[in-house]
C-alpha cells in the first residue's frame, strides 16, 4: 500500500513541531483507514482471515476450512445475524484494554502518564517467505494517541496446517509503560457450540482429560508454579466446534503455548456466542515495566485446525514437530538401561560396573547413571542434601565419571548421566557460599518442595553456573553421550536478590533458562538430552527446541502408561516419548515392554534378577524394536480403540510409503472374558496394497493365535479389519504389517 500525506503547517515553535508531527501521524493513519483490507492467512487446508475495517481496527472474520476463492471471505461477516457488537471490537485480532473494550483483553497497559486505555489500529502488514513451505506475516498496530505499538506475527507452515502466533510490544513513549497483560495470541471462532478438552493431574497422575461444553463466561487454564509449570495442568488443549469431535470426524483446534513457565489461556464465549481464545504468559504477579524504546516479545502460541477429527489434527502437529521443532526430530534415539530403580541412591563403582555389563547383555545402546553420584561435604545419599555440589562423591565414585565412561566403552555401550542443575538443597556447599543465588523471600520461613530450592536463573552468574554444571562434565569427559535434565521443584516465596523489579522474576527466570540452553546448544548442538521434571511437569514446544525427548511420568505402571501415553500422543510425536520398562505394576514383562515400545524404549530393571525366559524375551524385544523403531519414531499415528471407551486399547504407526505398519494392542479391563471381540479397522493404509501380518514380541515358547500366512488387502483391513485376539491370556499383542512387493 502507498500512503500520501499533505504537510501545509507553518512551524515556528517546538509546540508547533509537535502539532505538525501529530497531524502527520494521524493523517497517515486516517488515509490508511479509509478502505477495508482483507488478509487471508492460509495453510494447505485451513484459513485464518483478518480484516481491517473502515475504522482502522483489525479483526478476525473467519477461522476454519480454506475456501477455494479467497475473494469470498469478504462475504462471511454479513452472514452472521447474532446481534449487535456495540463495542465494534469483539472480534479483535489483539484486543486492547480500556477505551471501548468490555471483554477479556489480550493486552493491558498503563502508559507513562498513568492512562490505562489503549486503542490499537492497523498501520501496515508484510509477508516474508522463508521457503516454499514457511512464511511469516507481520502486522503493525499502533495507538493513534500514544507512541506505543504492537506487531502481530503469524508464522505459517503450509503443508503441516500449523500456525505459530506471537506479539512484539514496543514502547516508544518517553517514560516507562507498565504491561499488566501481554498475550501471545487472540483467536476468534464462530460455531453453534464449543467443546473444550483439557488436562489436569499431579505427580504420577499426568494428563487426566476432561471434556465439556463451554458456556457463556470465561474458562481459564493456567499455572502459577514458576518452574515445573505443567504439574497440575499443561498449556495444551483442544476445542471442538459445533459438536465434540471424534478421532476421525468433526472440526477441532489443537493449541499449545510454547513457554516453560506460568501460562494463562482464557476461553471466553462472548455475548454473540462466538469464542475468544487468548493465550500467553500468565500476568499473575508479573507486571512488566517496559522502558522507553524497549520491546517485549511474547512466546509463540501454536495451533492447528482439522475438519477431519482429532487424529488428523494430531498428525499435523507430529509432522511439524519432527521437522521444525524437536531437536533431531527426524533422527534416531538411544535405547538405555537406567540404574534408578535398581539402586536408587545406594551404589558404588562396582555396582555400576555390573549394571554397565548388564546394559550390553540386554542389548540396549546406553547406560544412564541417575541421581546420587555427587556431593562430598553433603553427600547425596538421599534427596535431602547435595544438590548444587556437582562433584563426584569420592566414596561412591573414587575413580570419577571417567572410570564409568571407560567401562561403558569396554562394553561397547554409551554412557549418560542425570543432572538437576537449576535446584539446590539447603544442606549444600553452594547454598552456604551463595545464598543470594537462591529464590526465597527474605525474612520468611523457608518452604521447600522435595527438600530443595530453585536457583535464580534471572541472575547471569547463576546462568553461567548452570551452564557450567553440564559443560564441566563434558570438558572432563567428552565421551559422555547423554544428559537427563531434571527439574523437581516449584517456586515458593518468589524473590530475587538480583532483580530490582520483583514482578519480572517469573518471566526472567524462563528467559534465563533459555539463555543457558541456547549457550549449551551452541557448544554441543547434537548432544541427546531428556527433558525431565518429575515426569511431564515442564514439557512444551519451547523447551523441546533444546531436547531430543521428554519423560512423560514417574508413573511407569504399564496400565497407567497406556492412558498417559495416549493423551500425550495428541500433542507430541512418539519419537519424543521416553518410556521405560520397570517393576511398577502387576503386568508381566511382555506387557511392560510392549507398552514402552510406543516411543523411545528404555529399561529401569535389575537385569541380573530376570529369570531365563524374561531375559530372553527382553533381549529379543530390543532386537525387534530396532527393526521397528523407524516406523514408530517417524510414521503417522492412528488411534484405533480408545482405552477410555473400550476394554482394550489399539493404535498403529504407518510409514510414509504405507508399506510398513506397527500395531499395538493392550487389554486394559479385567472383567470376565473381556478383550477384542470384533475386528479392529485399521487406518492410513494403501487400499490397493497387499499386507502380510506377523505377530512380534512373542514370549518364549508361545505361538501366535493369528494366521501368519494370511495376506490381506489394505481395503479389507480398513473396511473389515483384523482381530488381534486380545484377552486375559494375551494381554498385549504387537503386530507388524508389511506390504508385499
Amino acid at each position: 500500500m502507498t500512503l500520501s500525506f499533505t504537510f501545509n503547517i507553518c512551524l515556528t515553535r517546538k509546540s508547533g513541531i509537535l502539532i505538525a508531527l501529530l497531524s502527520f501521524f494521524v493523517s497517515g493513519v486516517f488515509a490508511q483507514n479509509q478502505k477495508k483490507i482483507t488478509i487471508p492467512v492460509e495453510t494447505l487446508h485451513n484459513a485464518l482471515v483478518l480484516q481491517k475495517d473502515d475504522g482502522g481496527r483489525l479483526g478476525i472474520i473467519y477461522f476454519g476450512t480454506k475456501l477455494n476463492s479467497p475473494s469470498e471471505y469478504d462475504f462471511i461477516p454479513s452472514m452472521y445475524k447474532r446481534g449487535d457488537d456495540y463495542s465494534g471490537i469483539l472480534n479483535a485480532a489483539y484486543t486492547p484494554s480500556g477505551s471501548r473494550n468490555l471483554v477479556e483483553p489480550a493486552i493491558e497497559v498503563i502508559h507513562s502518564d498513568g492512562n490505562t486505555s489503549l486503542d490499537l489500529q492497523y498501520v501496515s502488514h508484510n509477508w516474508q517467505q522463508t521457503d516454499e513451505n514457511v512464511s511469516t506475516l507481520s502486522i503493525l498496530l499502533r495507538d493513534p494517541k500514544y507512541a506505543f505499538e504492537v506487531t502481530l506475527f503469524y508464522k505459517v507452515y503450509f503443508k503441516e496446517d500449523v500456525i505459530e502466533q506471537w506479539s512484539v510490544i514496543k514502547n516508544l513513549e518517553k517514560g516507562v509503560v507498565t504491561l499488566h497483560k501481554y498475550a501471545s495470541a487472540n483467536l476468534y471462532l464462530s460455531a453453534e457450540n464449543y467443546y473444550l478438552k483439557h488436562y489436569h493431574g499431579d505427580w504420577a497422575k499426568e494428563m487426566r482429560p476432561e471434556e465439556s461444553r463451554l458456556t457463556a463466561g470465561i474458562k481459564v487454564l493456567d499455572s502459577k508454579l514458576g518452574t515445573r509449570a505443567n504439574l497440575y495442568q499443561p498449556p495444551t488443549f483442544m476445542v471442538s466446534l459445533d459438536k465434540a469431535a471424534t478421532e476421525d470426524e468433526g472440526k477441532v483446534l489443537l493449541g499449545s503455548l510454547e513457554w516453560s513457565g506460568n501460562f494463562k489461556i482464557d476461553l471466553e464465549v462472548d455475548p454473540l456466542n462466538n469464542l475468544r481464545i487468548i493465550a500467553g504468559i500468565n500476568p499473575f504477579a508479573s507486571e512488566y515495566a517496559l522502558q522507553p524504546a524497549q520491546e517485549f516479545t511474547s512466546p509463540a502460541f501454536l495451533f492447528t485446525f482439522s475438519d477431519k477429527g482429532k487424529g488428523n489434527a494430531s498428525r499435523n502437529l507430529h509432522r511439524w514437530a519432527r521437522k521444525y521443532r524437536i531437536l533431531d526430530g527426524n533422527g534416531s534415539r538411544l535405547t538405555l538401561l537406567n540404574n534408578w530403580e535398581a539402586t536408587y541412591f545406594d551404589f558404588n563403582e562396582n555396582k555400576l560396573a555390573e549394571l554397565i555389563r548388564d546394559t550390553k547383555k540386554l542389548g540396549v545402546d546406553m547406560f544412564l547413571l541417575d541421581d546420587g553420584w555427587f556431593g562430598n561435604k553433603y553427600p547425596r545419599n538421599d534427596d535431602h542434601a547435595g544438590l548444587g555440589d556437582w562433584k563426584e562423591n569420592v566414596k561412591k565414585l573414587p575413580s570419577g565419571i571417567g572410570y564409568l565412561v571407560k567401562e561403558a566403552q569396554k562394553n561397547e555401550v554409551k554412557f549418560g548421566i542425570w543432572v538437576e542443575p537449576e535446584m539446590v538443597n539447603p544442606p549444600s556447599e553452594l547454598y552456604e557460599k551463595h545464598p543470594d543465588w537462591v529464590i526465597r523471600q527474605p525474612g520468611r520461613p523457608e518452604h521447600l518442595y522435595r527438600n530443595q530450592h530453585v536457583l535464580d536463573l534471572s541472575n547471569p552468574q547463576v546462568q553461567d553456573f548452570v551452564f557450567g554444571v553440564l559443560d564441566n562434565i563434558l570438558v572432563k569427559n567428552p565421551d559422555v553421550a547423554f544428559f537427563k535434565w531434571d527439574c523437581n521443584a516449584v517456586i515458593y516465596n518468589a524473590y530475587s536478590a538480583y532483580l530490582q523489579k520483583q514482578s519480572h522474576l517469573y518471566v526472567e527466570y524462563v528467559r534465563g533458562l533459555y539463555k543457558v540452553l541456547e549457550k549449551l546448544r551452541a557448544k554441543y548442538p547434537k548432544l541427546p538430552m531428556m527433558l525431565c521434571s518429575g515426569g511431564g511437569g515442564r514439557v512444551d514446544y519451547a523447551a523441546l527446541k533444546y531436547f531430543t525427548e521428554f519423560w512423560l511420568s514417574d508413573n511407569t505402571d504399564p496400565l497407567e502408561r497406556v492412558f498417559i501415553q495416549w493423551e500425550y500422543s495428541y500433542f507430541y510425536p512418539a519419537i519424543a516419548h521416553c518410556n521405560h520398562v520397570t517393576d511398577w505394576g502387576k503386568q508381566p514383562v511382555k506387557y511392560r515392554t510392549d507398552v514402552a515400545m510406543m516411543g523411545k524404549l528404555g529399561f529401569d530393571i535389575v537385569v541380573s534378577k530376570l529369570d531365563e525366559k524374561d531375559l530372553k524375551f527382553c533381549q529379543q524385544a530390543v532386537l525387534n524394536y530396532k527393526s521397528l523403531n523407524d516406523v514408530i519414531w517417524h510414521g503417522d499415528l492412528y488411534r484405533l480403540a480408545d482405552p477410555r471407551e473400550n476394554e482394550f486399547a489399539s493404535l498403529m504407526f504407518v510409514n510414509e510409503g504405507q508399506d510398513k505398519v506397527v500395531m499395538f494392542n493392550y487389554l486394559v479391563g479385567n472383567r470376565y472374558a473381556e478383550g477384542s471381540k470384533s475386528p479392529v479397522k485399521l487406518k492410513g493404509l494403501n487400499p490397493e496394497k497387499k499386507y502380510k501380518v506377523r505377530e512380534v514380541n512373542l514370549y518364549p515358547d508361545t505361538k501366535s493365535t493369528l494366521d501368519e500366512n494370511a495376506v490381506y488387502s489394505g481395503n479389507y483391513l480398513m473396511t473389515v479389519g483384523i482381530n488381534p485376539d486380545v484377552r486375559s491370556s494375551r494381554t498385549s499383542v504387537v503386530l507388524e504389517l508389511t506390504a508385499l512387493p
